[in-house]
């Protein structure tokens, strides 16, 4: 099962990834605006990873 947040390192990573990823869709923001929206767009995949853990784990048995 997935850690329940990212670690500061990751989430570095993660967030110059949505800036390098998305950066002809986001170059009309502020510098501070795209900070803002990376680490939303990180913070969504954490959200939605953890939902799909938990709808996984119900719906497969634990394998031992």
């Amino acid at each position: 099962m997935m850690r329940k947040s990212f670690s500061p390192q990751y989430r570095k990573k993660l967030h110059k990834m949505m800036i390098d990823t998305f950066t002809s869709e986001i170059q009309s923001l502020t510098p501070e605006l795209q900070y803002i929206l990376a680490d939303d767009l990180v913070t969504a995949l954490q959200n939605r990873l953890a939902v799909f853990q938990r709808i996984q784990a119900k719906a497969t048995p634990l394998q031992k």
